[in-house]
């Protein structure tokens, strides 16, 4: 190397920044030695912002575009430097290219499962994720903040203080949303824009701003998700129905462990044992659910009473057609006559005896 170039490189003249990278968010240009020339040219790209700092502090932020470095557009350099009457000497100063593109694809999940108290199955256990998109809004505040003197800052140095908040944010407003397990699914959209507010204040502290939010998927555990499909086949959800196939797949479950005896016990059913034991057991099959119907009795409410006891009932002239009853899932007391688990008792008495004819 000559002696000239030795001189022309103590002098920086052109000062610009091409990315070549997808996760950059600043660069620090290299200025090792090296002085800025008076006149020199600055080139801020598209997606680009350059940050000039004197001794540590912040001092010009230049938008895309092309700049002749003069005291004329470098005001607050040319305060700190004290350069009244503009100047004609080389400066020292730290610049630093600062990436305005969005980030986009950074993922996010729960480490840990959220519990939430759900009215019907209790504690519950889920988990979500999904992934986010971030900008730099606030070049300045974002140096201040967050990146220091670090020469080259990347997402990979944010992204866990990022997905935290995220994930901390979408943990309080699922816990907040009082929705039941099985909505969850059909409002991902809303908790994505609900996310994405709530985490605008906590990205702006940053200099920074979600420009997307998505929630992917909330999830729940397996046995949850095989209780939620077996009850949307029931036709009407009433505790009534519930009780019965909560029963039915206790029973089942002590079946297959080798004793039905001690699924009655575990289970607490009296009722449902009516037809005998030892014929369940023979058939292997579950017992139907036992019949409780409320009879009106000179206006006043009886029972419940099952088969046996409406079949005594309807023999002795106590149930009749016109008799008023009332069971789970009926809106209001009808005849019995209207119910058509009644037909076949009412259907097994005689009619009454007539006197033959003259």
């Amino acid at each position: 190397m000559g002696i000239l170039d030795t001189f022309r490189n103590e002098f920086i003249d052109i000062i610009e920044w091409t990315d070549n990278t997808q996760d950059t968010i600043v660069w620090k240009f290299p200025r090792f030695q090296n002085e800025i020339k008076t006149g020199a040219q600055l080139t801020v790209r598209e997606s680009q912002v350059a940050v000039f700092l004197n001794e540590g502090k912040l001092a010009d932020v230049y938008q895309p575009g092309r700049y002749e470095l003069s005291t004329q557009n470098m005001p607050i350099l040319s305060t700190l430097k004290g350069w009244k009457y503009g100047f004609n000497s080389p400066f020292k100063v730290d610049i630093f290219y600062v990436n305005t593109k969005q980030f986009t694809d950074q993922k996010w999940g729960t480490k840990n499962p959220i519990t939430l108290n759900d009215p019907r199955f209790g504690m519950i256990e889920i988990r979500a994720f999904g992934n986010f998109s971030f900008r730099v809004t606030d070049a300045g505040k974002f140096m201040k903040e967050i990146v220091g003197t670090d020469g080259q800052f990347t997402t990979e140095e944010i992204s866990s203080q990022l997905r935290t908040l995220v994930v901390t944010k979408l943990t309080d407003a699922i816990a907040e949303s009082k929705l039941k397990i099985e909505e969850f699914a059909s409002n991902l959209d809303e908790f994505s824009k609900f996310g994405a507010e709530k985490l605008s204040d906590d990205f702006d502290a940053y200099g920074l701003k979600v420009t997307s939010l998505l929630v992917e998927n909330i999830s729940m555990p397996d046995e949850v998700k095989k209780e939620i499909f077996e009850l949307s086949r029931l036709d009407k959800i009433d505790m009534q129905k519930l009780t019965q196939w909560k029963t039915a797949q206790g029973i089942e479950k002590a079946a297959e462990n080798g004793g039905l005896a001690g699924a009655f016990v575990g289970v607490g059913l009296g009722g449902i044992m009516q037809g005998g034991i030892a014929n369940s057991q023979g058939g292997g099959a579950v017992p139907p659910p036992v019949m409780q119907i409320f009879v009106a009795v000179n206006g006043a409410q009886t029972g419940p009473f099952d088969v046996p006891a409406l079949t005594q009932m309807a023999q002795s002239g106590q149930l009749k057609g016109d008799t008023l009853v009332w069971k789970a899932g009926m809106a209001a007391w009808a005849a019995a006559s209207t119910v058509p688990e009644l037909a076949g008792i009412l259907g097994a008495v005689p009619p009454p005896i007539a006197p033959p004819p003259l």
